[in-house]
């Protein structure tokens, strides 16, 4: 969590960059805008960078080691001492340059007002009368100054902590949905080509044909799973490839008891998405959906727009299955929804909905 200020973060140091060549410049505006004299540039510089080491003091140094911590007080005690240090500092400083501001006061007109004050009595003490005492001023406008400053930089600071925290969630949440697509890839791999062979050696004898297409379709799925999926991202005419020879593989072993409804678009935007979306819910379907003794079926379809792709997955539910333990697919229907969550954060919409004789799986995505 102890982010370095300057690591990494270009933008941010030149904002600062730039609101301190703002801050810095400002007294040339006004010396070429009025005729203001240097004793009022040595106090706005004086002032200026005071308030620039408090406000990189308490960022850089009195937030991370002290008030990121469970003892938060020793924070407030750190922030008291060094802004009444700094205040003897800046008031130490201010004196210095207007030492002479006595002299600035004798002009006719405050003359003219210290005689209408004398008729009424001896002066009053503090300095000229009828203004507030140049001391009480200054340390009006520091504690108000100093407060903003350490308050601002501690939201500063813990705003860029959140943001940094939110980050390396994010980082750890995509790394595990890494190994999460790994372990789905690897689930789909041993289990169904070993399923797969046996289906084809069973069908060898009986029409070499298909089994040399079949042999063919699971090359290209395994291809598919080992490398292109690697990439991060894949076509969406891959993936209907994908889902197509994966379902024609799993017909070898289908009877006719089995009612299968495939609708995939011919015609649609071959865009860029994440692989193994859809097939998690197609492996449920075959695996939790069919029964070689009864009557079942799978209703897959999807429709691909420009911009969005709705996916939808219905099957029947077997007896056996309802005993079995809850409906899952590889890595499980709980994951594939956060795997969603992270790719399409509010621009997804996972509908599951089951019944005594159906469960139907409703999938929008939006993408850009």
């Amino acid at each position: 969590m102890k982010k370095n200020f300057f690591q990494g973060n270009l933008i941010q140091i030149l904002l600062h960059v730039l609101a301190w060549t703002i801050l810095l410049g400002l007294p040339l505006y006004f010396i070429k805008r009025w005729d203001v004299g240097a004793d009022f540039i040595w106090l706005y510089y004086i002032n200026t960078i005071i308030g620039g080491i408090i406000f990189y003091i308490n960022y850089l140094v009195l937030v991370p080691k002290f008030f990121f911590t469970t003892r938060k007080y020793r924070y407030y005690i750190v922030v008291v001492i060094v802004l009444v240090f700094l205040y003897f500092v800046s008031d130490r400083a201010n004196g210095l340059v207007f030492k002479y501001v006595p002299h600035h006061d004798n002009t006719e007109e405050t003359r003219m007002h210290n005689d209408r004050d004398n008729l009424h009595g001896p002066p009053k003490p503090g300095g000229v009368p009828g203004r507030a005492p140049f001391r009480q001023m200054h340390l009006f406008n520091y504690i108000f100054t100093s407060s903003f400053l350490v308050f601002f930089s501690m939201g500063l600071r813990i705003l860029e902590r959140h943001t940094l925290t939110e980050k390396l969630q994010k980082e750890l949440e995509r790394e595990k949905l890494n190994s999460e697509l790994a372990f789905l890839k690897n689930q789909i791999s041993p289990h169904f080509f070993f399923n797969t062979l046996n289906n084809i050696y069973s069908l060898i004898s009986i029409n070499a044909e298909d089994s040399k297409n079949a042999i063919l379709k699971l090359s290209k799925l395994m291809r598919y799973l080992l490398y292109e999926s690697e990439q991060g991202n894949t076509r969406l005419s891959n993936e209907i490839e994908f889902m197509n020879n994966y379902i024609d593989l799993m017909k070898l072993r289908m009877s006719e008891k089995i009612s299968l409804s495939v609708s995939f678009p011919e015609i649609y935007e071959d865009i860029s998405i994440p692989p193994l979306l859809f097939v998690p819910f197609i492996e449920n379907a075959f695996k939790h959906g069919i029964s070689y003794r009864e009557k079942s079926f799978i209703d897959i379809s999807m429709i691909a727009m420009k911009d969005s792709i709705s996916f939808k997955c219905i099957n029947s539910i077997m007896k056996s299955s309802e005993e079995d333990e809850p409906v899952h697919s590889g890595i499980g229907l709980d994951n594939v929804s956060k795997r969603l969550n992270l790719l399409f954060p509010g621009r997804h919409e996972l509908k599951i909905n089951k019944s005594d004789k159906s469960f139907e799986v409703l999938l929008y995505i939006k993408f850009g």
